[in-house]
């Protein structure tokens, strides 16, 4: 059977859960499972929160606006981002906020994300459009901006010959 830690008092959960602030950036909810999976007492772990969030140490936004920039900068979509933001206990209100803060063209990030895997050249045939499309949707891009970009793809740039 796997020993749990002896139970800590209140301070060193404040002090544990700062540390892990000052790594990186958490959600309240991440923060708190951290906490727990050490052992913790979950009152506890939420006074210890509580505080950090009294002192602007832990901040939800501040976490989202984070993860968001890290994961759009990685060639990740609004979908995909909005998801994994969810998991980490926002809500839906938030989550727009960010992303509308981000201020991104995903249909130019979409395009780029696409030159990066498939290099510049249109698809053969339509089963690679296809692949094309299925790797953007994968990567969290809205289907309008997937089928704008693989379109843009397979048209061609527009050279005015008309």
């Amino acid at each position: 059977m796997p020993r749990r830690p002896p139970k800590a008092d209140a301070r060193s959960v404040y002090d544990k859960a700062l540390g892990l602030l000052a790594r990186r950036e958490h959600s309240s909810r991440e923060l708190k499972g951290k906490l727990l999976a050490r052992g913790h007492d979950k009152g506890e772990a939420d006074a210890a929160i509580g505080q950090l969030k009294d002192q602007r140490y832990q901040s939800d936004e501040r976490f989202a606006a984070s993860l968001a920039r890290q994961r759009s900068g990685q060639g990740y979509g609004p979908r995909r981002i909005a998801a994994e933001l969810k998991s980490h206990g926002l809500g839906d209100a938030a989550i727009r906020a960010v992303l509308a803060e981000l201020d991104l063209d995903w249909t130019a990030l979409a395009a780029a994300q696409l030159r990066r895997r498939h290099g510049a050249g249109a698809p053969a045939d339509v089963d690679e459009r296809a692949r094309r499309a299925a790797f953007l949707l994968r990567r969290g891009f809205d289907p309008a901006t997937v089928r704008a970009v693989t379109r843009a793809e397979v048209d061609g740039p527009d050279l005015g010959l008309d």
